[in-house]
């Protein structure tokens, strides 16, 4: 047999059979190993420093201080050295193996002694790991794009409309147009997709059946539950799963974001919405931060762009309603017949609080959201011409959830310009403001409570001499239960005080008491 030197010998016998031991080197003697080459042995090392004759270029250095700081299964020689050249008969590599076999033994059978006191816990996890691959599994083989992200919302409201007053005859009208209880739904399928991570495509898709409800095409159906999907034409889409949105968003450079789409909508493309109210839309005039002129959310064909930096915001863009119509009389983008939204917003929001203030230019016959019928119907037929709309909103919220509400407020005022003389009675400017408070964690940890008071947009001058009489106020007060982490029941009332505002017999009154109970779904 060749004997090899003392390193070589040691690596090529230990190298593949040790692992590191959790005790300390200095606890092991090798008293198996009495003698090397007939020196006798000393204590085992602690440190490859304590070799005087062994240095880091020597082609073992490496293996020889794994074993005695990791394995601690190596001693030297009284005079303090390794002796690394010398031979290693077969009873000292027995020895040193023997040893360290031991060390490797203790660890082992304490290994099996936790292994046995753990067993159900070891169970249970390897139970867990097999659980998980077959939902990865099962994930991996389902999922319909590695690129978009789905979410849903259904939505069930059961509801009716109660009306007083003196005006008999209205009130008669209104309980027959509107008076019956009915339950409508409303689903909306959100697509987001992302290519880049920092870009979005959108799609929307919807379906409703609000048009022929309590709540739907009747007089008062721009005040009242905010359930009213445009398919193109003004009503909701009848039973029928239609495109809501589609548009895409990408940033541009570090401040910049674009979006365009073939239908958007005006709140797609602003860098801030300056409301927190509601948590769960009810009555539709709430929703359109005090000024509906100038907050329109008009939807169809469009584009924008807004720049941010920090808490400062710019947003422009331009929607037109009708902007897929080929027809220049009746459609187009950017002729007088667009019924088009141009908007710009300034807009300076922090992590609980913002303001904004909005201008948005809008053509003739475009929908202004949240009117009276007087100041609907007075624009619609009256023109050609477009309307200036101001708006000043902006929202504070509490850093910690209590007893203090958020609040969201806004105002807004609009102008009336006509491209030709109009009849003396024109709507020439209205206002309309709104306040709403929320309650975060009311009465439970999960559940919210609101309350909201404004007006709708009014008529407040026209033209000539005439004086309107266009006033309306608008209450609600709702409470949204968290039954689930995915299912929330939200009962409301709502009172609209004059929702005919000029149009009410003169001397007489007319009000709406409403209820309804909304359950929303989401996943």
């Amino acid at each position: 047999m060749v004997l090899r030197s003392r390193p070589t010998t040691i690596a090529l016998l230990l190298g593949g059979l040790l692992t590191p031991l959790a005790a300390s080197a200095a606890d092991l003697r090798l008293d198996a190993v009495n003698s090397y080459a007939g020196g006798k042995a000393q204590d085992q090392v602690t440190s490859i420093s304590q070799f005087s004759d062994v240095r880091p270029t020597d082609w073992a250095y490496q293996a020889l201080s794994n074993l005695v700081e990791r394995y601690g299964c190596v001693a030297g020689y009284p005079n303090g050295t390794f002796a690394g050249g010398k031979a290693l008969s077969r009873y000292e590599a027995a020895a040193l193996l023997n040893a360290c076999l031991d060390r490797v033994t203790e660890v082992t059978d304490e290994l099996k002694r936790l292994m046995k006191e753990f067993e159900k816990e070891l169970a249970v996890l390897k139970g867990r790991v097999d659980g998980l691959d077959a939902k990865v599994g099962e994930l991996e083989a389902t999922q319909f794009s590695t690129t978009t992200k789905l979410d849903g919302m259904a939505v069930f409201v059961i509801g009716a409309n109660a009306f007083g007053g003196s005006a008999s005859k209205r009130v008669d009208q209104a309980k027959t147009t509107e008076g019956g209880t009915t339950f409508n739904y409303d689903l909306e399928l959100n697509f987001d997709t992302s290519f880049s991570g920092k870009d979005l495509l959108r799609a929307v898709l919807r379906a409703g059946n609000f048009a022929d409800s309590a709540f739907g095409n009747g007089g008062l159906n721009e005040l009242e539950v905010a359930f009213q999907q445009d398919c193109g034409s003004g009503a909701d889409c009848g039973n029928v799963v239609a495109i809501d949105k589609l548009f895409y968003q990408f940033p541009i450079g570090k401040n910049f974001t674009a979006t365009a789409g073939g239908r958007v909508g005006q709140d797609d493309m602003l860098a801030v919405w300056p409301s927190v109210y509601p948590a769960d839309t009810i009555l539709d005039v709430f929703t359109y931060s005090g000024a509906p002129g100038a907050y329109n959310k008009n939807l169809g064909p469009g584009g924008g762009l807004w720049w941010k930096d920090n808490a400062w915001s710019v947003s422009a863009n331009y929607v037109a309603a009708v902007g897929d119509v080929g027809a220049p009389g009746a459609g187009g983008i950017g002729n007088p017949n667009s019924q088009g939204t141009g908007t710009v917003q300034v807009a300076y929001a922090k992590d609980n609080w913002a303001l904004a203030g909005a201008y948005s230019y809008v053509q003739q016959n475009t929908e202004i959201p949240g009117t009276t019928p007087f100041a609907a119907g007075n624009w619609d037929t009256t023109g050609p011409g477009h309307l200036n709309a101001f708006g000043l909103s902006g929202f504070w919220q509490p850093s910690t959830t209590g007893w203090v509400p958020s609040i969201s407020a806004g105002w807004g005022y609009n102008s009336y310009d006509y491209d030709q003389g109009v009849s003396s009675g024109s709507l020439k400017a209205s206002q309309s403001w709104s306040v709403g408070l929320q309650w975060d964690k009311a009465f439970a940890d999960a559940n919210a409570l609101g309350f909201a008071v404004g007006q709708p947009v009014f008529a407040t001058s026209l033209t000539g001499d005439a004086t309107p009489h266009d006033g309306n106020y608008a209450f609600e007060l709702w409470y949204k239960i968290q039954a689930t982490d995915h299912i929330s029941v939200t009962p409301e009332i709502y009172y609209l005080s004059r929702p005919d505002g000029q149009e009410t017999p003169s001397g007489k009154s007319f009000d709406n008491l409403g209820a309804v109970l909304k359950t929303t779904f989401k996943f």
